[in-house]
């Protein structure tokens, strides 16, 4: 008997698949299609020469857990052990997916707010755990806290939150986090925070980790991506942070599981970190493609929302078709060969308010071509 009997084919390989069959521009998967820094491919390199091809230890290369340790103290003035409170994983959906196997026990209750990334709810189903969803507040996809007070009961075991968000491109704010903050004050909920594009935040906007937070730190599974900020999806390399007592859980079901990561990479990006500018470029190169996006195809039929973080923005085109946004996408990809996602998939009850999301992480010249394809709507 199937653990995810409603799991069939996701929507991300039924676009890439239609994209492909009919010569479409792909917007819809999170992936750049630009080379990465020369600079890291170089230190990669260079590590690999220089013997670094072996076992790290099980949380990491020790160097790299230092700079990070190092990194999060400065950015978010929280001190953490990086012998301790810091595990390299295989991406950060593999770290999401850890903390929650470590943390969840067969009938326990998880507040997720949707849209959502497609892996949080069969990630709390195949552990027994029960999924209580929460919808953001349409238009804008901000959190009612009321309504999350409202849901918390005796089987709470954790709330997951994302920032910047996928699908939506929204960012949380200072206030939510001490909303979140005030909440589980008098309880033993424990916090997953999906921060895997931490550096990608527009406007002069902050991102608000829950590494700020000491109250949300100390109880909290912070995970992050180096593939999404440093353009490497294909890496698969991220990391958790959290404290001692819950970390000790955390390596529990890794050691059994990946057990390492890809050690020349660890070493690549422990040197590479040294020069704060890798990251803290990444917000202005994003922001000047979703603004020269936004330009392209400002007097297009489509209404553009706000994206504040994140490769995506969100798209409404009920001024141009009432027909469901997933017919609506398929019919764009085959007719008008743009792929993009349809939002009502990251909804468990596939709520329709006629909305695409579209990655704007491309070169140039594709958002150029995209954008004549979309004027032609």
């Amino acid at each position: 008997m199937s653990k995810l009997p409603a799991t069939g084919t996701n929507i991300f390989t039924i676009m890439s698949a239609l994209a492909t069959t009919h010569q479409a521009i792909n917007l819809g998967q999170g992936f750049p299609d630009y080379q990465m820094d020369a600079t890291l491919v170089n230190l990669v390199h260079t590590a690999m020469q220089e013997g670094f091809n072996q076992y790290v230890p099980m949380s990491g290369y020790t160097p790299l857990l230092q700079t990070l340790a190092n990194k999060i103290e400065t950015l978010y003035h929280h001190q953490i052990n990086p012998a301790t409170d810091i595990t390299i994983t295989p991406g950060g959906t593999y770290a999401i997916y850890t903390a929650l196997i470590s943390i969840l026990h067969p009938g326990d209750e998880v507040i997720v707010f949707q849209p959502c990334y497609d892996s949080y709810i069969p990630n709390i189903i195949i552990n027994g755990a029960i999924p209580v969803l929460v919808d953001l507040e349409f238009p804008g996809f901000t959190i009612d806290w009321e309504k999350v007070k409202s849901k918390i009961t005796h089987k709470t075991r954790a709330i997951i939150i994302n920032s910047p968000h996928n699908p939506t491109g929204t960012i949380l704010y200072e206030n939510d986090l001490l909303a979140l903050q005030q909440i589980i004050l008098d309880t033993n909920i424990i916090i997953i925070s999906d921060e895997v594009y931490e550096h990608i935040v527009f406007d002069n906007e902050k991102h608000e980790s829950v590494l700020k937070y000491p109250e949300l730190a100390n109880r909290s599974f912070a995970c992050f991506s180096f593939g999404k900020v440093f353009n490497a999806t294909g890496w698969k390399l991220g990391y958790a942070v959290a404290p001692q007592h819950l970390m000790n859980e955390f390596k529990k079901v890794h050691q059994y599981n990946a057990f390492s990561c890809n050690s020349p990479m660890q070493v690549a990006i422990h040197h590479y970190l040294q020069q704060p500018d890798s990251y803290r470029q990444l917000s202005t190169i994003q922001q000047q493609k979703r603004d020269y996006f936004s330009e392209l195809i400002k007097t297009s039929k489509f209404n553009l929302l706000p994206s504040k973080g994140s490769f995506f923005i969100c798209a409404d085109y009920s001024g141009i078709s009432t027909e469901p946004d997933t017919q609506f996408a398929i019919r764009l990809t085959e007719q008008y060969k743009i792929a993009t996602i349809p939002l009502s998939v990251f909804y468990e009850n596939k709520t329709d308010n006629r909305i695409i999301r579209v990655c704007f992480a491309k070169k140039e010249s594709t958002l150029q071509q995209a954008a004549e394809k979309i004027l032609s709507i």
